[in-house]
């Protein structure tokens, strides 16, 4: 896994001296991601910078940016293309010659005989930059899912790009203006959905999208999308046998690897069933991590241990107690924009743990989204048939007031009522927002205040949702959530924070359930298979009854939770009154301080229906002192 950072250069700025030094400084600025060599090139047009964390042919032979045999394309690149010895075949056949091992050179070499339409050649994870010396463009690409972040800078006749937002702002000309819009999608999603960020006129290269620019005009397209459209009329049992074989394809692939490669593992179906796949194409035990906590409730390491036990492999855990305080700033600061997943904590710590005994890690992740697995997919399910059994016009006349009644007090039942209500006089796509945003309306309403809340007051986040969900290809509900999350929860949560985390370690993640082949397969299966009554993943966890014991397929999911409401009574106590609540917080230029004062004494007293707020508070002000303050 790598870091890659550029930029165009234009008649308006400094001479090759200082771009080389800016050039270094990008690439200094993600050295995380690549320890274990740095290189830069420039010409009179552009300026390409890389970190290699070496995986496939170690020897300097494989360094970036690598320059085309033709001479004529210079290549910076991040990621693993599974497939590359099969590419590498069929482009020695048709004569092309190669002087590595590496999938770099594959790349180059395929970019250079396909151009664009290369891409949909490609079995990977990726995010790319190739300059074209001849026709003066730079050519950027991010893969199918977006495992891999792709950052650019486009403003003022001045064109960057890179892996992280920190490699950009070594270039004086990249400016780091705040989004209100962006702000409050953060506050609402916990993360800031793509193509934004949270400063204007930088922007992330969408999933599956490919774009050219010379500097001065830029075009975009996308390359890639997954469809729900054909649902499949196989049975049940020959669906599973497909999946099966399908991915332990993807494991297989994902296990070509020339330095030490083991797995996470939670001891949930995801994780389980890729480390069991890789335990019958191992030659020796898998290494196999996992993290627990000081805590029952949100311990799943005995599960872990059981898997483990049952494929005999070489297991390791860490225990998260109290190492969060202390490391909690540290590890935010790794995502360069507000992120507040509370599972990024035992994320890194994983990673750690993972990273001191192996550089390549496969993860179970893509299972949740792919398999209808969240618990959020049978709560929506109810909800939307309780929406079916009533007129629309009664729903939106009399709910909404009912809402407000059964809020009138404040109890735990009168406010599950009242969430009920108020989502079941909306349209689907908005029911399924507002049911799984992190800072709801009310308490925004009540905190926001100056220009933020200026700004964003005819501005709803709830249009992202709305906008993904009516662009799938399906009438099927479920399919529709399913596409939805595929595009924004996944993309803009789950592959961020396991990306940020496992490269903060220098350590690569690979996902074989988000194998592109895997995701389409699965869009195909009828939504009846997946979410079958109150039974999730119910295809997946049949494919894999032939590897895993019932306990550990039909066990209750925990996932990567972890105790919120208690890190913030106590050992992230004094992190909130020394940042939160703190009189010269970055949060007070948006938020009433003494709002904010009155969630946090609620909470200290024992109501937990702001917990989810006071982190997201917390996550922002975090990044505010990493990233604002100096500015």
């Amino acid at each position: 896994m790598c870091g890659l950072a550029g930029f165009l250069r234009t008649a308006t700025t400094p001479d090759r001296g200082s771009h080389q030094r800016w050039l270094e400084a990008m690439g200094q600025a993600i050295v995380h991601r690549g320890p274990d060599a740095g290189s830069t090139w420039i010409d009179e047009n552009a300026g390409l910078a890389h970190r290699r964390l070496s995986v496939l042919d170690l020897s300097d032979a494989g360094s970036q940016p690598m320059v085309s045999n033709s001479g004529r394309y210079v290549i910076a690149y991040n990621g693993e293309i599974y497939n590359f010895k099969k590419l590498r075949g069929e482009l020695m056949s048709q004569g092309q010659s190669f002087r590595t091992r590496t999938d770099t050179e594959v790349l180059l070499a395929l970019y250079e005989v396909h151009g664009p339409a290369c891409l949909k050649m490609l079995n990977g994870m990726f995010a790319l930059a190739i300059w074209d010396r001849t026709a003066r463009k730079l050519f950027l690409a991010r893969d199918r899912l977006g495992k891999k972040p792709l950052y650019y800078y486009a403003a003022n006749g001045q064109f960057a790009f890179a892996s992280e937002l920190k490699a950009l702002t070594p270039a004086p000309f990249v400016k780091t203006e705040l989004r209100h819009d962006a702000i409050k999608d953060f506050f609402a999603y916990q993360y800031v959905p793509d193509p934004k960020t949270i400063y204007k006129n930088i922007h992330k290269l969408a999933p599956g999208h490919w774009l050219v620019t010379d500097g001065k005009h830029t075009h975009q397209e996308q390359y890639w999308d997954v469809s729900f459209g054909s649902p499949s009329t196989a049975s049940a049992e020959e669906l599973a046998d497909g999946l099966y074989n399908l991915i332990d394809d993807a494991v297989q692939l994902r296990m070509v690897s020339d330095v030490p490669l083991g797995a996470f593992l939670s001891g949930g179906i995801d994780s389980s069933a890729v480390v069991g796949l890789m335990t019958d194409h191992a030659s020796k035990p898998v290494t196999t991590c996992a993290i627990g906590f000081d805590s029952e409730r949100f311990d799943e390491v005995h599960w872990a241990k059981k898997v483990a036990d049952q494929f005999l492999t070489d297991h390791h855990e860490f225990t998260v107690k109290d190492n969060v305080a202390d490391q909690l700033g540290n590890i935010a600061r790794f995502f360069d924009e507000p992120f507040a997943d509370p599972s990024f904590v035992p994320t890194y710590f994983v990673s750690q743990l993972a990273r001191q005994k192996v550089t390549v890690a496969l993860a179970g992740d893509g299972g949740d989204e792919n398999f209808a697995g969240y618990n959020k997919y049978e709560t929506d399910q109810l909800e939307n048939r309780l929406r079916g059994q009533f007129p629309a016009v009664l729903r939106r006349m009399f709910f909404p007031g009912l809402a407000n009644l059964a809020g009138l007090m404040n109890t735990r039942p009168t406010r599950r009522a009242r969430s009920l209500l108020a989502t079941l006089a909306m349209d689907p796509d908005e029911a399924f927002y507002v049911t799984n945003s992190f800072f709801r309306i009310d308490v925004w309403n009540s905190l926001v205040t100056g220009e933020l809340k200026r700004e964003t007051r005819g501005y709803n986040p709830a249009d992202i949702t709305r906008a993904h969900y009516q662009n799938a290809d399906t009438d099927d509900h479920l399919s529709r959530i399913l596409y939805t999350d595929l595009k924004t929860y996944l993309p803009g949560d789950i592959l961020v924070k396991v990306d940020r985390m496992s490269m903060a370690n220098s350590l690569e993640t690979r996902a074989p359930l988000l194998d592109y082949r895997v995701v389409e397969y699965a869009a195909q299966i009828p939504g009846a298979l997946k979410l079958n009554g109150k039974e999730k993943k119910y295809i997946l966890k049949k494919a894999f009854e032939r590897m895993l014991p019932q306990d550990v397929l039909y066990r209750k999911k925990m996932g990567f939770s972890v105790p919120l409401a208690h890190w913030l009574r106590n050992e992230l106590k004094p992190v909130v009154e020394q940042t939160v609540l703190s009189e010269d917080s970055g949060l007070a230029n948006f938020f009433e301080p003494a709002k904010v004062r009155k969630l946090w004494e609620k909470h200290l007293a024992g109501d937990d229906q702001f917990t989810q707020e006071l982190w997201s508070l917390l996550a922002f002000e975090l990044w505010w002192q990493q990233y604002q303050v100096s500015v």
